[in-house]
């Protein structure tokens, strides 16, 4: 018989986490999650052991991920937005919980990251991933770090949130040319690619990128045609694009899209020269997924605002 052992990942109930979680319980290991959040519905039926994610509590932290053989990282923030959810906390936070992560005796660390991470990024979003790829790779610990691109599943926001655009508005505003490409992942392929590397201990970075690469264009187009919601493409300004944005967010007390998303989407910061390791279509998805996709508006601040 396999011998069971203990992953602690974080956020169990969000959205990668869960789909990690969940092909770790498959595997017939004891599952921990590391978060601020418990769904009345329990995707997991109380298979998953529930401690807090709590960075004032250092002791608690070590405590949680004591005994664990792999730790599965996807803490991480969209944007800056108040007091405890922007960028340098999420830093600070990441700092103290790979600390904690080294004093337990974590033999193995699964990071989930973001395609071209540089300290010299113009973009605060991918300058702190680079730096947080570094604390890992000097922590000692072996590793393995996961660069997607851009995640697609149920409970993603992007997709949805584009067909729901496209179901409401006549016109559609294109950041300029809309030429930019981008190559989404499934997230239970990432989450295929996370529990496979935890049971290894080879030190690796891997590009997660889906087997389809689209430009932003052939993307809402694709999306407009199997939803029945083909409509005019009109190219638009940054300022004009962001203000749009904003009016957007505010009719759903939402951030819709930052600069940094947009001009990172167009700097093509969600494509890399490598070859695919997913193997869902985001193509064969969205048929799928045709009916109900953008049915409904899916928003970050309110998915925070439970969690708190």
């Amino acid at each position: 018989m396999k011998e069971e052992s203990l992953h602690v990942v974080t956020g169990a109930f969000g959205f990668s986490g869960k789909y990690i979680a969940a092909r770790l319980l498959s595997a017939g290991h004891q599952v921990r999650t590391l978060t601020n959040s418990r769904p009345g519905n329990d995707p997991h039926q109380g298979r998953v052991e529930v401690r807090p994610l709590d960075f004032g509590d250092y002791q608690a932290l070590v405590n949680g991920l004591r005994g664990a053989k792999v730790f599965y990282n996807t803490y991480w923030v969209r944007f800056n937005y108040g007091e405890h959810f922007n960028y340098s906390q999420a830093l600070a936070n990441s700092r103290i919980l790979f600390d904690a992560v080294r004093e337990a005796g974590v033999q193995r660390i699964v990071h989930v990251s973001i395609t071209n991470p540089s300290e010299d990024s113009p973009f605060e979003y991918f300058r702190d991933k680079a730096i947080l790829e570094k604390l890992i790779k000097e922590s000692g610990v072996s590793y393995a770090i996961l660069r997607p691109a851009m995640l697609f599943g149920a409970e993603g926001i992007l997709i949805n949130n584009i067909a729901w655009m496209l179901r409401r508005f006549p016109f559609f505003g294109m950041f300029g040319d809309g030429r930019y490409r981008l190559q989404p992942i499934h997230v239970d392929d990432l989450a295929r690619i996370a529990v496979e590397q935890g049971a290894s201990r080879e030190n690796r970075v891997i590009n997660a990128i889906g087997p389809e690469t689209y430009t932003f264009r052939e993307l809402v187009e694709l999306l407009g045609r199997e939803i029945g919601r083909k409509r005019k493409i009109i190219s638009v300004s940054l300022k004009t694009g962001l203000n749009i944005a904003r009016k957007v967010g505010a009719m759903v007390d939402d951030i819709l899209l930052t600069r940094d998303e947009i001009e990172g989407l167009m700097g093509e910061m969600l494509y890399v020269e490598d070859e695919p390791v997913g193997e869902i279509l985001l193509s064969e998805w969205i048929r799928e997924n045709r009916k109900t996709l953008g049915r409904e508006y899916v928003s970050e601040l309110a998915r925070r605002r439970h969690r708190s």
